[in-house]
């Protein structure tokens, strides 16, 4: 269902890639990829379609997506690079256009952009409550439903917008800042901040709570809604009643999930920050550490959370760089270009290549071949500084097992060589743990001569 309705805007993307790529005959004077109405003209032309078509497509494109657009210029985003071999990408560009339903069909004009945020904001559980009946739903049913959660959603901000001239406030007492509509935790889906009216001086008067939604004003916003809905695929709407598509009942049965999960949090850390997470995940055992990076995953989206684990990872503190790209593993292929981004970083590459090459399909146990004796050394004396400075001295012994080098003088001389920062520090940890007085001395000359610059 997917690929089936995603079809015109793959088609669309593809022949933008194709006629104005970099390089290509068919590149724009300035050479960027923009869709201009040349382009337009050009693209319904060899296409085959009509101009309106080719627009509505691009901007579906867009919003699932399968191109990327900064400023005036386009590329094709990595959901259309792997679209024939990846499902997982086909599903994620869907789910990204259910997400921006409210995106995809222009919003009533005529109604106040307050109402219009209100009625994003519920939507969520109208979606919800037709995913549990699992058939068709009378829109009746769901216009009350709606008409039920606007007003929960204006008694939880607990305000009343001044009218203009209207004197006194209905309820005595000091008025108070309005407070804007917030998504509800229980709430899947997208949301919209509410576009509150204030009024001239920014207040509302406090009063118990507001009057009952208004049905007639809400029953265009539910129509829009569901036509909305409808456009993208999540649902049906017609002869009075509303029922999810298959993909509309998954998506939206994945989002409940995703809740569940994130409430869920065995350690507590789904408010935290990636980097507070990632410390508070350290002494988790590996499934468990996994359970509470899918949370904290859970509750943010994937482009957020993943600039925060690269930011983390960047960090001193070498633990929290391996964990980082832990947490990156369960995010899985949408992590794929920012870690790609960060090869060239020294101190990132040799985890992003392994995370690459797992990627790709190698086994963990064979990943480790894809780097070379220099950065495989790099990654040997970062996971050092990690159990330096959070394991205990028999596993920084142990440590030398894992190293490439057969031998310790060659290890040595490999260490002093790759030029980490930790070097100095990880050869004094590792001569105080070493119950070898021999070797132990070693070490610390080996320390002592990367000290004074040998």
């Amino acid at each position: 269902m997917a690929r089936t309705g995603l079809a015109g805007p793959v088609r669309v993307a593809r022949w933008a890639d194709a006629a104005l790529g970099p390089g290509s005959d068919g590149a724009t004077a300035d050479g960027k990829a923009t869709l201009s109405d040349a382009t337009a003209r050009r693209a319904a032309a060899d296409l085959g379609l009509s101009v309106a078509r080719i627009r509505a497509d691009w901007d579906t494109a867009r919003l699932a997506g399968l191109v990327e657009v900064h400023g005036d210029s386009a590329r094709p985003g990595w959901r259309l690079r792997a679209w024939d071999r990846d499902d997982s990408a086909v599903l994620r560009g869907w789910v990204a256009l259910f997400d921006a339903w409210s995106l995809a069909s222009p919003e009533p004009e005529e109604h106040e952009p307050a109402a219009v945020a209100e009625v994003v904001s519920a939507m969520p559980q109208v979606l919800s409550f037709l995913q549990l009946s699992a058939g068709p739903v009378p829109v009746e049913q769901l216009l009350d439903l709606l008409q039920q959660r606007v007003t929960e959603l204006r008694t939880e901000r607990c305000e009343v917008p001044y009218e203009p001239g209207a004197g006194q406030p209905a309820e005595p007492g000091p008025a108070r800042p309005t407070v804007p509509a917030a998504r509800q935790p229980s709430e899947p889906g997208p949301a919209r901040p509410a576009a509150d009216s204030p009024s001239p001086a920014g207040l509302t008067a406090v009063v118990p709570g507001d009057a009952p939604a208004d049905d007639t004003a809400l029953e265009p916003l539910l129509d829009w809604a569901l036509r909305a809905l409808a456009s993208v695929g999540a649902l049906t709407y017609g002869d009075g009643q509303a029922t999810l598509t298959p993909l509309g009942s998954w998506a939206t049965w994945v989002k409940l999930e995703q809740i569940c999960v994130a409430a869920q949090s065995p350690a507590g850390n789904i408010e935290q920050s990636a980097e507070d997470m990632l410390r508070g995940c350290a002494q988790l055992r590996p499934n468990a550490a996994r359970a509470e990076y899918r949370a904290w995953l859970a509750a943010r989206t994937v482009g957020g959370a993943v600039t925060e684990l690269i930011h983390a990872a960047r960090g001193e503190d070498a633990l929290l760089r391996g964990l980082a790209f832990e947490a990156l593993r369960v995010v899985g292929a949408p992590a794929e270009p920012e870690v790609r981004a960060v090869v060239d970083e020294p101190a990132l590459r040799p985890y992003a290549l392994l995370w690459l090459a797992e990627h790709d399909g190698i086994d963990p146990e064979d990943a480790h071949e894809v780097l070379t004796r220099e950065e495989a050394t790099w990654l040997w004396v970062d996971t050092a500084a990690a159990v330096a400075d959070h394991g205990e001295s028999p596993m920084l012994v142990r440590h030398l097992e894992s190293a490439v080098q057969p031998t310790v003088p060659q290890l040595l001389d490999e260490v002093r060589a790759v030029g980490h920062p930790r070097t100095v520090q990880v050869l004094v940890a590792l001569a105080a743990a070493h119950p070898d007085p021999a070797l132990a001395k070693a070490v610390r000359r080996a320390a002592f001569h990367v000290h004074t610059g040998g």
